[in-house]
């Protein structure tokens, strides 16, 4: 109900005085010279001022006209020419509202009525009109003006008044409407969601309608995070003669402040900066990193790795010509049933600090970009975000995505280069941000993947998709009983182990740190060692080291964030001989690679590269950065003769090798040992004579690996004959375990007989 004007004028006498007595003298003064419309006023300064605050929380509509009318009096004995006839200063709200501060889930029927603050994303946006506020109206026969003013249940004072234009007089005389003396006020209505990431599990999420006029219109667009604050009104439906006691109810705003998406960021203590720069000071950062990253996971190191650098992302350009070249990663992963494609991409949503996440068979091109709809109320046309516009400065993970029809692949086309979506229909021209870094999972056109055909023919999508896509990984079902075997002990690792207290496991206070190195407060660093869970050591007697998921964040945020790096000229230099090399070996190589090699692929070591100096804290990119990004790409586009189990074959050739040096040099072995602990790689000439075992008993995937590093050399240098000194130095400088003198000569003799290669007086010749 409408309170009477006795009351509204002392109301309005108290908020005057509040507005005089405090600091909000200044505030207006700013106002006026910004030629704004609207004075913000903090609620904490009401609460102080009595219970005023309260009495306006609880009951706004008895107070917010008569705080309108108030800030306007004060405003006009500043600056009396300020405000034109009939002009109001509108008043809004912001601060701490505690308990009333809620999400469009928690906003229940116990708030209407009332003030609250919401937070949320907005997903639609109406177009903006006018509404009119006061009509004048000419009569000919007398030569009088009549005026009317029009009120709607959104309106701060008054009853709401009929919407029908009066057409004659009191006496019969016919009215001729002057439109323009007519006073209107912009009217626009968003719809606002509660933000993916904080939406309950398996429930639909919760929308809530907000009504905006005047100077708030267009203040926010489909996809941005905003805190409104508002009074919750119910609104009567459509039909008059509803009887079942459901209301609409909307929002009536009086302020929308836009939310910075880094305003939900990890507090960083000192203790925390200082443990993470210890982090980045290691020499082995980034596969630390990596094996932290889903841990449960076996295997897969350089997926995961490059899910570090995706989730890190480079820098982004708007050069001053218009020219925006995205900073973000975009990675794809292809392969057999069953080899944890969407567990990681389930990691990616755990850790990453905004992450969407969606199906192929599940969503439409308009869906993941920008649909126009039309409002059921008005029928007006309003623009409505997809998950891309939704994930603006996140990560979308599309699932299934071999599942998707052309058409709907072929809308995330731009959204993959240029990052914005252009909608142009139904008379709506828009062009909204999304700065997202797209990971997809799918299967092989045939089901699994076919061996015997190449990347390409096995993927079965366009070029033109494909070069968007940074990183291509293939990913096998490698049917070996040894691997077999080490995945299914650390899968039954993952189902018995229960932690003591029967939730998360203890953390480690000494995490195979020690010395100068440790690590201030390992328990928030590093995940406690448990035998159950982690296995048995290694040969070195050493665990790997996972940091947990809370400080893995951390880390990436801080990184991500907090670092710029520019790139120096001798990783200018690097970048462009590397691309170089590959274009050339991609156009010399019968077979190719998995991606096409194209100018996008420049921009993705420059990517790449920046991503891994985030990694290290570092301002600069250095030719470091360069290497590691290329072996990142180079494993992605030749994928070592498609072997996606290296970590394990690396382990597993380790221990074997470190028993082999064991057992050939007791009284040497101090030296390899230590080479051996340090990581570094033992040189075939440090052992005097290797036991014919570890030559003759060579795996097929290690006879792999050799043949790719091998042809590759040969590739890169463009040569017909090379000594078998050279071979050992090139293959043992790339590969991820050494190969001894005499497992390189039995190799080279199995190319022999292949027919591939021919060996004369310690040479070997190419046989093309």
């Amino acid at each position: 109900m409408d309170i009477s004007e006795e009351v509204r004028a002392a109301h309005r006498r108290e908020l005057t005085t509040f507005l005089e007595d405090g600091t909000y003298m200044d505030d207006i003064k700013a106002v006026l010279n910004r030629k704004d419309r609207r004075l913000i006023v903090n609620i904490s300064d009401l609460h102080s001022y009595g219970d005023l605050g309260n009495r306006i929380l609880r009951n706004p509509s008895d107070y917010m006209q008569a705080f309108n009318d108030a800030a306007t009096e004060v405003a006009s004995k500043i600056d009396p020419k300020y405000l034109k006839s009939g002009d109001q200063l509108l008043v809004g709200f912001n601060g701490p509202f505690v308990s009333r501060g809620v999400t469009p889930r928690d906003l229940l029927s116990e708030y209407i009525g009332s003030m609250v603050s919401v937070r949320g994303i907005v997903t639609k946006c109406s177009l903006v009109r006018p509404k009119v506020v006061k009509s004048v109206h000419f009569c000919p026969t007398t030569g009088n003006f009549m005026t009317r003013e029009y009120r709607d249940i959104t309106s701060n004072m008054g009853l709401p008044t009929g919407t029908v234009y009066p057409t004659r007089d009191e006496n019969g005389n016919l009215l001729v409407t002057e439109y323009g003396l007519c006073k209107y006020k912009d009217h626009q209505t968003l719809s606002m969601q509660e933000v993916p990431e904080n939406s309950a599990p398996g429930q639909l999420p919760r929308t809530v309608d907000v009504i905006v006029e005047d100077d708030l219109v267009d203040k926010c667009k489909p996809g941005d995070r905003v805190a409104v604050v508002g009074i919750y009104k119910a609104l009567p439906g459509k039909s008059k003669g509803s009887v079942n006691g459901v209301f609409r109810t909307v929002l009536i705003a009086n302020n929308v402040t836009q939310l910075n998406k880094e305003a939900q960021s990890p507090q960083y203590s000192a203790e925390d900066l200082t443990n993470i720069k210890k982090i980045a000071e290691r020499d082995d950062a980034f596969d630390l990193l990596g094996n932290s990253l889903a841990p449960s996971i076996y295997g897969h190191s350089w997926i995961k790795k490059a899910v570090i650098l995706l989730m890190l992302g480079g820098v982004e350009k708007n050069l001053k010509n218009g020219t925006h070249l995205r900073g973000d990663i975009n990675m794809m992963m292809v392969g057999d049933p069953s080899v944890a494609k969407s567990q990681l991409l389930r990691a990616i949503m755990n850790i990453a600090p905004l992450a969407i996440s969606t199906t192929g068979r599940g969503s439409s091109g308009v869906g993941l970009t920008a649909a126009v709809t039309s409002d059921q109320e008005t029928g007006e046309r309003r623009l409505e975000a997809g998950a891309m516009v939704l994930a603006d400065r996140g990560v979308v993970c599309i699932d299934e995505f071999d599942k998707m029809n052309d058409q709907d692949r072929v809308a995330i086309h731009e959204v993959m280069e240029q990052q914005t979506v252009t909608i142009a229909k139904a008379g709506i021209h828009a062009s909204l941000n999304a700065r997202c870094s797209v990971v997809a999972a799918a299967n092989p056109i045939y089901g699994s993947y076919d061996r015997s055909l190449t990347p390409t023919k096995n993927i079965g999508l366009p070029d033109s998709l494909l070069s968007r896509f940074d990183l291509l990984f293939i990913v096998l079902d490698q049917m070996d009983p040894d691997i077999d075997r080490q995945v299914s002990e650390h899968v039954l690792r993952m189902h018995r182990y229960r932690s003591a207290s029967g939730g998360e496991a203890m953390l480690d206070a000494n995490s195979g740190y020690g010395g100068e190195d440790e690590i201030d407060n390992d328990s928030t660093v590093f995940v406690k060692y448990n035998r159950m869970l982690h296995g048995k050591k290694t040969s070195r007697g050493q665990k790997r080291d996972t940091l947990t998921i809370k400080f893995l964040k951390k880390y990436i945020h801080y990184a991500k964030h907090r670092i710029q790096p520019d790139l120096t000229d001798e990783a200018s230099e690097q970048i462009a001989t590397a691309y170089a090399e590959l274009r050339d070996a991609s156009s010399n190589a019968k077979t190719g690679g998995t991606l096409p090699i194209t100018a996008r692929t420049l921009e993705t070591i420059i990517r790449l590269s920046t991503a891994h100096a985030k990694l290290k804290l570092s301002r600069k990119v250095t030719k470091s950065d360069v290497e590691a990004a290329l072996k990142v790409l180079n494993f992605a586009i030749y994928h070592k003769e498609l072997t996606d189990m290296e970590e394990r074959e690396q382990e597993r050739e380790m221990e074997r090798n470190g028993r082999d040096v064991h057992r050939s040099g007791e009284n040497d072995g101090s030296r390899n040992r230590t080479a051996n602990r340090d990581g570094a790689t033992i040189d075939a000439m440090e052992i005097d004579d290797p036991p014919t075992q570890s030559a003759t008993n060579i795996s097929s995937d290690r006879k792999e690996a050799f043949n790719s590093l091998f042809g590759g050399h040969m590739r890169e240098k463009r040569l017909d004959s090379i000594s078998i000194e050279d071979i050992e130095m090139a293959v043992n400088e790339r590969a991820d375990s050494p190969y001894s003198r005499a497992e390189i000569i039995v190799l080279l003799e199995k190319l022999q007989e292949d027919n591939r290669v021919m060996i004369a007086d310690g040479t070997v010749v190419m046989i093309s």
